[in-house]
């Protein structure tokens, strides 16, 4: 933790209403092995569950609050790096917990292969109560960025055209990152954006001829609590938000959408029946609800294919994060 010596990292926590998981977090975050010194900055924005009270119990945690009305995604990230002390800032977003107590010093030894690697991505571990479509989609994602043994490093040589591939070498998540400091409040902060600022984030740093890494043993349990009826508004948001960054997203039929979902389903179905950390009554049950998850995320997916990106009161009925965030005020 912090003392006289100067700080080599600040753990940025932004917080709304996140008292579920923050004690777990704010627990692992200040027993962090590291070679120097490091703060916990906790950024709240009008929480009114006991988050607030969570945080005033670890007296070593810096708070610092902001009006709900003032909050942004890429806004309230630029904010914390401007308060934070240390050479690198390691965000964990209010639900992502670190898996062990060096993680922070995994996050961080990316940044000394090559002063051109200015982010750095770590992985993130579903929880053993995900459901199965979640579960799967997680564990894909990050076993694709490379082995889970080592680091790999991401840039645009000019060599890659094809745009999947170009996709996967802008992808971040600020779940689970860190930065050096001066790039964010200089060359580089987050665009304040309504969502997916994270992948603009990962889009700008390649663009500017930098490296960005991924740490897979900066490794958090992270995966979304979310019942079946938030999961497609959800998936909703996250479409939209993609289309909002300029992502080309493909309308979709309504055949489109129930094919992609049956062929979900079947695959998730051969999976769960090989999967080791279920019991077999278990297993039972994700192959009759699981086919549930993929009918919600497609039919959202496919809502937000066609949705008219101007008109943010027909928008806002289908977002999830918009019920959240009126519910919380």
């Amino acid at each position: 933790m912090a003392g006289t010596e100067p700080l080599v990292a600040s753990i940025v926590i932004p917080t709304f209403n996140g008292e579920t998981y923050l004690r777990e977090i704010l627990a692992a975050c200040t027993t962090q092995r590291i070679d120097g010194a490091f703060e916990i900055l906790v950024v709240d924005s009008g929480s009114t569950d006991s988050t607030l009270s969570i945080v005033e119990s670890f007296p070593n945690v810096r708070l610092h609050q902001i009006p709900n009305s003032e909050f942004g995604h890429g806004r309230t990230r630029n904010l914390a790096a401007q308060l934070s002390g240390g050479e690198f800032v390691a965000f964990l977003s209010h639900d992502a917990i670190p898996a062990t107590d060096r993680w922070l010093h995994e996050m961080l030894a990316p940044f000394s292969i090559d002063p051109r690697i200015v982010g750095v991505m770590g992985k993130q571990i579903p929880r053993p109560a995900c459901f199965p479509l979640m579960k799967y989609d997680i564990e894909g994602v990050f076993a694709g960025f490379g082995p889970h043994f080592g680091t790999t490093v991401f840039y645009d040589d000019g060599f890659v055209q094809d745009p999947g591939t170009l996709a996967a070498i802008t992808f971040y998540s600020d779940v689970n990152s860190a930065a050096r400091r001066d790039i964010l409040t200089g060359q580089i902060p987050y665009r304040d954006v309504l969502y997916a600022e994270d992948q603009m984030f990962g889009q700008d740093v390649i663009a500017a001829g930098f490296h960005k890494a991924y740490a897979p043993r900066a490794a958090v349990i992270h995966s979304n609590d979310v019942t079946l009826a938030e999961f497609g508004p959800r998936i909703f948001d996250e479409t939209v938000g993609l289309r909002r960054i300029g992502t080309k997203v493909a309308p979709m039929s309504r055949g489109g959408s129930y094919a992609r979902a049956a062929r979900g389903a079947l695959r998730d179905s051969s999976t769960i029946l090989r999967d080791g950390s279920y019991t077999w009554w278990r297993k039972l049950y994700w192959i009759i609800v699981n086919p549930r998850y993929h009918l919600h995320k497609w039919r959202a997916y496919r809502k937000a294919s066609l949705a008219d990106l101007t008109d943010d009161a027909r928008i806002n009925a289908d977002s999830l994060e918009h019920r959240r965030k009126t519910q919380g005020d």
